[in-house]
Parts: C-alpha cells; structure tokens; sequence
C-alpha cells in the first residue's frame, strides 16, 4: 500500500531478513543552553553505538549558532567515535566570514559540511535576500568551501517544490549546480508521500544527477509541531497520517509507537525500492530514532575508543 502504514509490516519484513541492513545517519541540533544540551549528549551517547555514517549538526537561522554548533562537532569529534558534520549556511555573513568558519572547522579536524543556503532570523521558509559581499546560494557556498579544502559537502533538497521555486524542473537545475561545483551527497527535506518521492528522484536520475540522495526521514513526536513546520516549508502532509494520529494528543506512549510504526514502514517501502541509506532527524531525541533503527535491522557496535583528530 502506497499512501498508508501497517504496524506490522515493517517489523515482519525486517525480521525475516529480506533486505540488507541500512545504512544510517543522524541530524542534531546544538543545545540553547545547559538543560537541553544534556539531553543531547543523551541522545549522542544512546544513538552512537549504533554506529552510524555520519552525523551532522544544524546551524541556526542567519548563523546565530554558529560557535555552539562548532562546540558540539568538535566535542563529538573528540569525545565519540561519530564522524560529525557541521551544518553551514550563507545567510547574514560575508564571504570571508563563511570562509573563516570553514577554515576553523578544517583546522579543528572536520571532513565534512552540509552546504545550505539557510533562511534568515524568523523567517523559515520566507524569501532571502543575500548581503552584497556573502554567498548568493548554496552553489556559491559550496564552490567556496571546496575552494578552501578537499571537504566531503552534502546539500539539501526539496523533494517537493521549494517555497521559493518556480518548478520542480528549477528545483532539479538547482542540485546539479550544487553538484557541478563540488557536492558529493544530497539530503533530502523529510517526505510523507512516498510515490511522489521516487518520482521525484526518478525525474533526478534522468536529468543526470548521480550522486548518492539519502531520504530524508522525520520521527513524528508531535503531529502539530510537524504540521505547523510543514506548513511553513510547503511540505504536505497526506491525510491518512493525521488519522494514524487522531486523538493521541494526551496518549505520548500511542504516540511513539504509531510513528516508529509510520517511520519504518517508510523505510521498509524505500528499502524495497532500492534505498538502503537513511538520514533521519533526530529533534536531540534518541528514543523514536533507535526503535526505527531496531526495526530495521540496524544493532549496536560494541564501544570503541574514538580516533585522534587529525
């Protein structure tokens, strides 16, 4: 069933063996304060023995995380055996301000960033309007980043069109200048709607785009939070999911386990498809993220010493 979720599916198909085991990689964000960023080393500490690809922490809107979100990849990098990514975006700086960032992040012994145009202070999803002196786009970014050193640079996109895109054709046109000027992986914004996904990476596979997309997977903890942060992104989200989630406001317990249910569902239909990589964000929560991951097959590593930064 294309447009809707079975509890048990998932978990049966899984258990049997049927497909290989995932690859799997995880988004973070840095912590506001003392409080939350213990929560986040909780969830680091629960999900890092899973072992995944990578991880990647978020950059706040015009920057304005921009020494917490280096604090906790450096930390990472140090303190675990993650191999972190540092979200980096262009909005609210010049050039040379972005490539001082970059520099640093090479410096402190990070390989990778994840190259976003970003949207300004209070406005997700709202126009953007470069400063004179910055990075137009996150072509530019990446171009500049790559310029600097030999990073692995992964980029966002849309599988539905994005808020500020004419079509789907120029949403298209847009990654493969991101891949023309250095990006070696995409992430892809979180979906609901299967089938309009794969004919979504159908249409970018025949444009010539080669490079590995990873699925872009989002845990529904809460289904008004997610609703209100589609909306505001021009994601849709299809009705029979709001059904699964009718009358749970005051259930959390139901409430997890229909969407690690919906999640591995999607993964599994994915997975049948020919996708076996999966970035899934996190929100700094581990509990959804690690039973999806159970479900799916993916077991913990046994803990190891993380390596010295080079």
């Amino acid at each position: 069933m294309s447009q809707s979720v079975s509890a048990l599916g998932p978990i049966a198909r899984a258990g049997l063996g049927e497909r290989p085991v995932p690859n799997i990689s995880f988004e973070f964000s840095p912590p506001k304060g003392p409080k939350s960023e213990e929560s986040l080393w909780e969830a680091i500490r629960r999900l890092e023995p899973l072992n995944p690809s990578f991880v990647s922490v978020t950059y706040g809107a015009g920057g304005s995380t921009r020494e917490r979100t280096h604090r906790t990849v450096v930390r990472m990098l140090k303190e675990t055996t993650l191999r972190p990514a540092a979200h980096l975006t262009c909005v609210e700086a010049s050039r040379a301000e972005v490539d001082e960032v970059v520099r640093d992040y090479w410096d402190a012994g990070i390989r990778h960033i994840v190259a976003l145009r970003g949207d300004p202070p209070g406005s997700l999803g709202g126009a953007y309007t470069p400063p004179a002196d910055g990075y137009a786009n996150a072509t530019e970014l990446t171009a500049g980043i790559k310029a600097i050193a030999p990073f692995e640079v992964s980029v966002g996109l849309y599988p539905q069109i994005h808020p500020e895109s004419p079509s789907l054709e120029h949403d298209i046109e847009v990654l493969k200048a991101k891949v023309d000027a250095g990006a070696t992986r995409a992430i892809s914004n979180f979906f609901f709607d299967i089938d309009g996904y794969l004919q979504f990476i159908e249409r970018v596979r025949k444009a010539g785009v080669t490079i590995p997309i990873l699925p872009g997977i989002m845990p529904v903890s809460s289904f008004s939070g997610l609703s209100n942060m589609a909306h505001r992104i021009g994601v849709s989200i299809p009705a029979w999911l709001g059904n699964l989630f009718e009358g749970l406001d005051e259930d959390p317990d139901t409430r997890r386990l229909v969407a690690a249910s919906v999640a591995a569902e999607m993964c599994v239909r994915l997975s049948e498809e020919g996708f076996n990589d999966f970035h899934f964000y996190t929100l700094n929560r581990a509990d959804l993220t690690y039973a999806i991951c159970r479900i799916l097959g993916v077991r913990e590593n046994p803990p190891q010493q993380p390596e010295a930064a080079a």
